[in-house]
């Protein structure tokens, strides 16, 4: 199938490792430029030695200033995945100030809002995945009128190295599994395949959506 990414030009955050290099690899693939933001350059170098075409940015994306600096000069932008993210599974009233500090942080056709952190018992976790829905909405009420389509990729567990790391312990992933009908998590593969679709004119009349990659975790 024909996804119409060939010739675009794309912008993916968390390009370094997980999804988001995965994605950068997947558009490289399809045909599109693609601009690849991480806050480490050891893995945009890694990233660029498999994938010569791709445009390395590296920049801390908490760093405003900085990030506005290091993406003034890259032009427009077709395509961008807002996938950086971290995992802080502390419950709540363990939070501290310096978690709540993590955050994620133009010619647009489309934008994809990648939520990372899946579901977990955490309340901040929960109340994270719900602004940023309600913010990919609210994109998209207002950038429609100018022809720019936002929606958000909602996986549950996916096996990154960082979610391999957080759900090694077989009685906590148990406890997840059992509460999602196909009864495993998610791969990189599964999240991507989304995103590209989204990305695509095959998803032309999608906008303001919330898609789950959870294997019917929300159907529980």
């Amino acid at each position: 199938m024909d996804l119409g990414l060939a010739g675009r030009r794309a912008l993916v955050t968390g390009a370094g490792k997980g999804i988001g290099r995965s994605t950068v690899l997947a558009l490289t693939a399809a045909g599109a430029h693609v601009v690849a933001v991480s806050r480490t350059q050891e893995d945009l170098d890694n990233l660029v030695r498999e994938c010569p075409g791709v445009e390395p940015v590296c920049v801390d994306l908490g760093d405003w200033e900085a990030t506005e600096k290091a993406l003034s000069t890259v032009g427009p932008v077709d395509l961008l995945v807002n996938n950086a993210a971290v995992a802080l599974l502390q419950p709540f009233l363990e939070v501290t100030k310096e978690a709540c500090d993590q955050s994620f942080s133009v010619n647009l056709r489309a934008v994809i809002q990648v939520s990372q952190l899946g579901p977990t018992t955490t309340i901040r976790t929960g109340s994270t995945k719900g602004a940023l829905d309600m913010l990919t909405k609210m994109m998209a009420l207002e950038l429609g009128p100018h022809k720019i389509r936002v929606n958000a990729v909602n996986p549950t567990v996916v096996m990154t190295p960082m979610g391999r790391m957080n759900w090694s312990d077989p009685q906590k992933a148990k406890a997840m599994l059992d509460r999602i009908p196909l009864g495993k998590f998610a791969e990189v593969e599964n999240v991507v395949d989304a995103v590209l679709f989204l990305l695509s004119d095959r998803s032309r009349m999608t906008s303001g959506s919330t898609l789950p990659v959870d294997g019917g975790f929300l159907a529980t």
